[in-house]
């Protein structure tokens, strides 16, 4: 067994802001907006419910709360997808394996500063390499894996979708900090693995972008990890 990290959800870069963190810890994931501009995606930031009640573009700015959604992950039937190089990365994992989710949040409710947080994981089902399969199962595939929008874009050689095991999958209720911050060698900050988290999982260095996404390997970082999700250990 191993796990891959990969960062997801709204950044500053896609969209300009991070998606909120509130003060007991729970948080919104916010997908990113869609870049592909021949998607058949249909959904908007005014169409995803929170879990806090509100929809996704409440707490959104009005320049993006009408762009169309990348639901990627998505954690209604766990899915994630990819092509290019982080598709290569994703080719990596097996049956049982786990691929974990971090994403940039930012306090909503008092001053605080940004990190990046774990916060949420696919435990993985299947590995399906859409290019290896006809014309018939590609369009079968997409029809049970309805909410993800890279199943919407255009067909393209080498996506890969990760499929989880929806019993064992979760997006998370409260976020899990593994980020601290850091000042580069011309004193501009960025985000890298946490002293604790680096003792913990095994892992150092910037984590700003997911490529190259970090793997977590040998049975103590596992075993950590494990801990850290709250999943219980029965190898």
């Amino acid at each position: 067994m191993k796990a891959m990290m990969l960062r997801v959800g709204i950044d500053k870069g896609s969209d300009g802001l991070l998606a909120p963190l509130f003060n007991d810890g729970t948080f919104e994931y916010i997908p990113l907006s869609e870049k592909d501009p021949e998607s058949g995606e249909k959904r908007t930031f005014h169409d995803l419910q929170g879990r806090r009640g509100q929809k996704l573009s409440a707490y959104l700015p009005p320049k993006i709360l009408n762009r169309k959604i990348h639901h990627d992950p998505e954690f209604e039937t766990f899915t994630y997808a990819d092509e290019g190089r982080k598709a290569q990365f994703l080719n990596k994992l097996e049956k049982g394996d786990y691929l974990v989710f971090y994403a940039g949040l930012s306090p909503r409710e008092v001053e605080g500063k940004d990190g990046l947080y774990i916060i949420g994981y696919l435990v993985v089902e299947q590995i399906i390499e859409l290019e290896k399969r006809g014309e018939t199962e590609q369009y079968l595939i997409r029809g049970k894996y309805p909410t993800n929008s890279h199943l919407k874009r255009p067909t393209k050689g080498g996506v890969v979708l990760v499929v989880g095991d929806r019993k064992k999958s979760k997006l998370l209720h409260k976020a899990l900090p593994l980020s601290s911050p850091r000042l580069d060698k011309r004193g501009r900050p960025y985000h890298a693995v946490s002293p604790a988290m680096e003792d913990l999982l095994g892992i150092k260095g910037s984590i700003q972008r997911s490529i190259p996404p970090r793997f977590i390997k040998g049975r103590r970082y596992l075993k950590n990890l494990l801990n850290i999700l709250e999943i219980p250990d029965t190898s």
